[in-house]
C-alpha cells in the first residue's frame, strides 16, 4: 500500500498538530498531549501511544493502526476494524507460552509511588527507596519494571496513589514501556474498592477531592435504590478511566448471611433478592460506555467476587486466616448464595450482558462436594468447572483471590499464602491444579516461574499440543477484556483531563448526597429530631482503644474529641459541661473484637479458637455448638474449632459506657447515639439509655450533622437485621439470612431487616413491600 500524504505541521505552545490528509480525501491527525501522541480520525478510534516506545503507525484505507509487533504490516489484532473476539484469538495464537504465562499473573498490591522498606508493598528505585533517591513518584519501580518486563505481567492492582496527576503520569510511562516489548499488549490497571467516605472530611458545594466520597457497599445497600447504585457506578468507572484503572475488582456481592463475619461490609448485607439487584446495577453501571449498548473506551471490566458461598463462615471467621478457613452449610442453603452472581452480575440489563470476571472464594466450602473434595473454590473443579463455567455458563475470566499458591505457616495472621486444602502440594502442583480446575488467571502473584512448570507438567501429562491450547483459551479470556475497553487502542491519560475528573465538585455532591440517603435512624424517641434550632450540645471525649491491625501494627489509643468540634459549631453551641447543654452526641463505633483465634489459648492447651462478639460487654459464648461443624488443618491437632464456654473481650468496651455515662449526666435530656458500622450489633446495651440511634455506615460526620440539625432527613433502612442477644447470634445459620430473632426497642419497634425511621415515624414505603 502506497499512501501519498501531505504534511502540515502547526506548532502551538503546548501542542503539535500534524495533519494527514490522503489522497482519496480520508484525514487523521495526530497531535502531542502530555508524553504521548494522540491519533484522531473521522470514522475510527481515537489512537494513543508513546514516541518512546518506538511504536510506528500503519496507514491502510486511509485509516491509522498502531503497529504493534513492529513488522511493518497490519496483523489482525492490531486492526480495531475487526471484533474484540477476532483480535483476542489472533494475538493468543501468536504469543509464546511465556507471554501467556504472564498474562496470567496478577500483580500484588502496588502503590504509587511504592512504599520504602522491606516487605510486602515496598520496592526500589534505581536500587534506591524512594525516599533516598532522585525518582519522582510517577516513576515505575524496580520491581515493576521487571515483573512487565521479565515476567510479561500485564494485570496490575494499583492501590494508593499520591494523586491523581501523579497516577495519570504513572500510567503513562507504564503503558510506554509496555508498548515497546514483545507484542505491545498495554497494562491492565485494577482497583480494589477506592470510593469509601472519610468522616472527617468536609463538604462545600465547591469541594473537590482525590477522588468522590461514597458510602460503603453496606451503606450504598442501606438505601434499598439501585438506581442510585448504578448512578454511582456511572461516576465511578469514569473516575476509574480517567486513574488508568480498567477493571474494578468489585464489587462483593457474597450474600451476609453470617452477622459476625468481618468482610460484612464489603456487602449488599444479608438479602438475596436486594444483593441481587445491586449487583446488576452495579455491574452495569461500571460496563457500559455511555452513550453506547455496551463494551467501549469509558467501560471498565467488573471483577464480581467471591464465587460463592463467602458469606457463610463457620462462627464468623475469616477465610483469609487458616483459623477462618471453613463456610458451613447448617441450613442446606447454599445454593441460594449464587443467586446474586447468576440471578444479578450473570444477568445484565445492558448490552455487555454479564460481568467480564470473577474472583472465586478462598474457603472450603465444607462437604459440599460429593466426590468428598474439600479445597479452596479456586482449587475445586467442581466449583469452577463444573458450578461456574457449565451451570451458571460463564465465558469470562476467573481469577484467584490474591495469592492462594503460596504457604502458610500460622493460623492466625492472614500475611502468608492461603493454599486452603492442597497444603501438601508444591507452589507449581497448586498452580496446575488451579488451571485444572477452570482457572485463568493467579491473583497476587508476580513471577512467570511457577506457571511455567505447571505447563510443562500439563504438557507430560496430556501431551504439548493440549497444554498450547489450555493456555491460548485462557489467553483468549483475557485478552477480550482488554480489547472491548480499549485498551489497544488508548491507554493514555492526560493528566490535566484527569484532574479536572476525579474528584470534580459534582461528583463529589453526588456522593455526598448518597451519604445522607444511607444513614438509618432507628429511634427517634418523642420525635427529638430534627433539632432546628442551634441548641447547645455537649459532646464527650471517646476513648480510641489500641486496637491490633489486621495486616499487623496496632492502633495508638488515646482519648480526644470523636468528631472536629469546628464543624459542630457551624450548627450548635457547643459546651464543656452535660449540664449547660440542651441536648448530647455520642459517636461510638461498633465492638471491636480479634479474629476468632487466641494464641495465648493455645498456649494454654486450648484449641485456640475464641467467640466473635457482636456486644460490648464481655461475652461468654455459652450457646455456642460444643463441636464444630468444620475443622483440621496441618498446623493444628485437633479438629474440633468449638469455642463454647469461652469468653471474649470487645477492645472498645468503653463505648457502651461513654453512652450510659452521658445518659446518666444528661438526665432527662436528649442523648444522641450515632454508631458506626459494618455489620450488624448487639444494641440492647445501648439503645435504653439512648433516644436517638443513628447507624452510620462510614459516612462524613457532617452528614450525620445535617440529619440531626434537620438540613436533611433520614430516608435509609436497615440492609441486616440487628439481633436481640448474643444468644440469638449462636442460634442462627451460617447460611440463611434473615433467621435471627431481632431486638425490640422501649418503643416497640423491631430492628429487622428493611426497617427504618424518618421524621414522620417508621417507614413503610415501597421499596419495604418490594424486599421485605
Amino acid at each position: 500500500m502506497t499512501f501519498h500524504k501531505q504534511l502540515l505541521q502547526i506548532v502551538f505552545p503546548c501542542t503539535i498538530f500534524m495533519l494527514l490528509t490522503s489522497c482519496d480525501g480520508q484525514k487523521w491527525s495526530e497531535h502531542q498531549v502530555d508524553s504521548f501522541m494522540l491519533v484522531e480520525q473521522r470514522g475510527g478510534p481515537t489512537l494513543g501511544y508513546s514516541p518512546a516506545s518506538g511504536l510506528k503507525l500503519l496507514t491502510v484505507d486511509g485509516y491509522a493502526f498502531k503497529d504493534l509487533n513492529r513488522n511493518d504490516s497490519l496483523d489482525a489484532y492490531e486492526d480495531w476494524r475487526l471484533t474484540p473476539q477476532e483480535r483476542s484469538a489472533d494475538l493468543a495464537a501468536q504469543l509464546s507460552i511465556e507471554e501467556i504465562a504472564g498474562l496470567m499473573l496478577y500483580s500484588s498490591h502496588q502503590s504509587v509511588p511504592m512504599k520504602d522498606g522491606m516487605g510486602y508493598g515496598a520496592s526500589l528505585y534505581d536500587g534506591k527507596p524512594f525516599e533516598e533517591g532522585t525518582a519522582k513518584p510517577s516513576d515505575l519501580s524496580d520491581d515493576q519494571k521487571k515483573f512487565l518486563k521479565e515476567d510479561h505481567l500485564r494485570a496490575v492492582l494499583m492501590t494508593s496513589v499520591e494523586n491523581p496527576e501523579v497516577a495519570a503520569v504513572w500510567n503513562n510511562n507504564m503503558q510506554a514501556f509496555v508498548e515497546g516489548l514483545d507484542h505491545g499488549i498495554p497494562a491492565n490497571t485494577s482497583s480494589d474498592p477506592r470510593h469509601e467516605a472519610k468522616a472527617t472530611a468536609e463538604f462545600n458545594a465547591g469541594a473537590g477531592g482525590q477522588i468522590s466520597l461514597w458510602p460503603t457497599s453496606l451503606g450504598l445497600a442501606a438505601t434499598f435504590d439501585p438506581q442510585l447504585v448504578y448512578r454511582f457506578g456511572e461516576i465511578a468507572s469514569e473516575e476509574y478511566r480517567a486513574l488508568g484503572i480498567a477493571t474494578a475488582l468489585s464489587p462483593q456481592v457474597d450474600i451476609a448471611t453470617e452477622p459476625r463475619w468481618f468482610r460484612f461490609s464489603g456487602t449488599f448485607g444479608e438479602d438475596p433478592q436486594l444483593s441481587t439487584d445491586m449487583a446488576r446495577a452495579y455491574c452495569d453501571a461500571f460496563q457500559t460506555t455511555p452513550n453506547t449498548k455496551g463494551w467501549g473506551m469509558k467501560s471498565v471490566n467488573a471483577m464480581v467476587k467471591h464465587w460463592y458461598g463467602y458469606g457463610a463462615q463457620e462462627g464468623g471467621r475469616d477465610s483469609h486466616f487458616a483459623s477462618g478457613k471453613f463456610a458451613v452449610y447448617p441450613g442446606n442453603n447454599r445454593e441460594e448464595h449464587k443467586r446474586s452472581f447468576v440471578e444479578g452480575a450473570f444477568h445484565l440489563e445492558g448490552g455487555t450482558k454479564m460481568a467480564s470476571a470473577v474472583m472465586p472464594i478462598y474457603s472450603i466450602l465444607w462437604n459440599q462436594d460429593h466426590s468428598g473434595e474439600n479445597v479452596g473454590g479456586s482449587f475445586s473443579k467442581w466449583m469452577i468447572e463444573q458450578q461456574l463455567r457449565q451451570e451458571a455458563k460463564f465465558e469470562g475470566v476467573i481469577c484467584t483471590d490474591w495469592g492462594i499458591t503460596k504457604d502458610m505457616k500460622v493460623l492466625d495472621s492472614p500475611i502468608g499464602g492461603k493454599p486452603w486444602g492442597v497444603e501438601q502440594l508444591s507452589e507449581a502442583e497448586r498452580h496446575y491444579k488451579i488451571l485444572q480446575a477452570g482457572v485463568d488467571q493467579f491473583g497476587g502473584n508476580n513471577e512467570i516461574g511457577p506457571v511455567l512448570e505447571a505447563y510443562e507438567m500439563w504438557s507430560k501429562e496430556q501431551g504439548e499440543k493440549n497444554a498450547r491450547e489450555r493456555f491460548e483459551l485462557s489467553a483468549r479470556r483475557l485478552l477480550l477484556n482488554m480489547f472491548r475497553v480499549g485498551l489497544f487502542e488508548n491507554p493514555y491519560l492526560d493528566p490535566a483531563e484527569t484532574q479536572k475528573i476525579v474528584g470534580n465538585p459534582d461528583f463529589m455532591k453526588e456522593g455526598y448526597e448518597a451519604q445522607l440517603k444511607s444513614v438509618v435512624m432507628l429511634k427517634n424517641h418523642t420525635k427529638v429530631l430534627p433539632l432546628k434550632n442551634k441548641k447547645k450540645v455537649y459532646v464527650p471525649k471517646r476513648h480510641f482503644p489500641a486496637i491490633p491491625g489486621m495486616w499487623g501494627g496496632i492502633s495508638e489509643e488515646k482519648t480526644e474529641e470523636p468528631i472536629d468540634l469546628t464543624l459542630v459549631k457551624k450548627y450548635f453551641d457547643v459546651v464543656e459541661q452535660p449540664e449547660e447543654a440542651d441536648f448530647a452526641i455520642c459517636l461510638i463505633q461498633e465492638p471491636s473484637i480479634g479474629v476468632g483465634y487466641s494464641l495465648d489459648d493455645a498456649r494454654k492447651g486450648g484449641n485456640g479458637y475464641m467467640p466473635l462478639s457482636l456486644q460490648y460487654d464481655d461475652y461468654t459464648a455459652t450457646d455456642a455448638r460444643a463441636v464444630s461443624i468444620a475443622g483440621g488443618d496441618p498446623l493444628e491437632k485437633t479438629t474440633n474449632r468449638s469455642f463454647k464456654g469461652k469468653t471474649i473481650k470487645a477492645y472498645n468496651r468503653d463505648d457502651m459506657l461513654l453512652v450510659t455515662d452521658t445518659k446518666k449526666a444528661m438526665g432527662d435530656k436528649p442523648v444522641v447515639v450515632v454508631v458506626e458500622t459494618g455489620r450488624p450489633v448487639v444494641l440492647s446495651e445501648i439503645e435504653p439509655y439512648a433516644d436517638v440511634i443513628l447507624i452510620s455506615f462510614n459516612v462524613q460526620h457532617q452528614a450525620l450533622l445535617d440529619i440531626i440539625s434537620g438540613k436533611a432527613e433520614p430516608s435509609a433502612l436497615l440492609p441486616m437485621q440487628m439481633p436481640a442477644d448474643m444468644k440469638a447470634v449462636e442460634e442462627q445459620q451460617e447460611d440463611v439470612p434473615r433467621d435471627m430473632r431481632c431486638y425490640l426497642d422501649a418503643d416497640g419497634h423491631l430492628y429487622d431487616f428493611a426497617f427504618g425511621m424518618n421524621w414522620s415515624g417508621v417507614i413503610n414505603d415501597e421499596r419495604v413491600k418490594k424486599y421485605k
